[in-house]
């Protein structure tokens, strides 16, 4: 605000940072003074392209190692994401009713969040959005939606569970293998604790892996020996990797026994998906 005020009143420089890095409260963020400047006040600038600003955003938190925030004015995930059934109706009727910009603008996408207050033209909007076409029962996908939500399931931060879920309502085959069973063995009695994991999984032809493997803990055990299966009936996986992983406990009340939301967000070294 700032800076826009400085530069209504003559300033003809404005430093700053993309997605306001910088050392303790940060700087001016140049993600949102340039489409201000540009696109909400008109000035001229030299500026060829203001639809990369989002592109660039993220390409800055990568170097950086610091996760963008989802909410960044024009740039953040979460600045043209839509929830409610009225609202995401609304935006498909005419965008400018919640809207205030095209996110196309800056390079950014409009979202739709499915949770359980979103309506019908909400999944059917996603649906259209993830590729799948609209033609799932959008009432009897959303009525899925809610029963999993109620157990602790949150596909509004995981729209790549959503997606194999519709699909699945459509008939398609979502399971391109079959994990038959695993056992993990630990050894505490030394001076660090080894975990070996061994697992059986059979793919969509009826092709079995039974394979073995080390790890630092159970978790490691288990997705080495995973990997080493999967890797030989599907080679691109070798690329997949995780980058992050969230456990949250759903009700406290049950301590050890409570269930547990798990987010895991894995990439291909091009694109991501939780």
């Amino acid at each position: 605000a700032n800076s826009l005020a400085a530069v209504k009143a003559g300033a003809v420089m404005v430093q700053g940072t993309v997605n306001g890095l910088g050392e303790r409260c940060g700087n001016a963020n140049l993600c949102s003074i340039i489409p201000n400047l540009l696109i909400k006040l008109g000035m001229v600038s030299n500026i060829p392209d203001v639809s990369k600003l989002t592109k660039l955003s993220h390409l800055v938190g990568e170097v950086a190692n610091i996760e963008p925030d989802p909410k960044l004015p024009f740039v953040g995930r979460s600045a043209f994401a839509h929830k409610g059934g009225v609202h995401v109706s609304a935006v498909l009727k005419d965008s400018r009713t919640y809207e205030h910009m095209d996110p196309k603008l800056v390079g950014n996408e409009r979202r739709i969040l499915i949770s359980e207050l979103a309506g019908t033209s909400s999944l059917l909007a996603k649906s259209e959005q993830l590729g799948i076409g609209s033609k799932a029962d959008g009432k009897e996908v959303l009525e899925r939606v809610k029963q999993l939500e109620s157990q602790g399931f949150s596909f509004e931060a995981a729209e790549a569970s959503l997606e194999l879920l519709v699909r699945k309502m459509k008939g398609e085959n979502t399971q391109p293998f079959k994990l038959e069973g695993f056992r993990l063995f630990m050894d505490v009695g030394g001076p660090s604790t080894i975990s070996e994991a061994s697992i059986r999984v059979v793919d969509h032809n009826g092709n079995v892996e039974h394979t073995a493997a080390d790890g630092n803990g159970p978790v490691n055990a288990l997705d080495r020996a995973l990997r080493k299966a999967l890797t030989r009936l599907y080679p691109v996986l070798s690329e997949v990797r995780l980058i992050d992983y969230k456990v949250r406990v759903i009700d406290g009340k049950d301590a050890t026994a409570a269930n547990v939301r798990v987010l895991i967000r894995s990439t291909d070294g091009k694109s991501s998906w939780t």
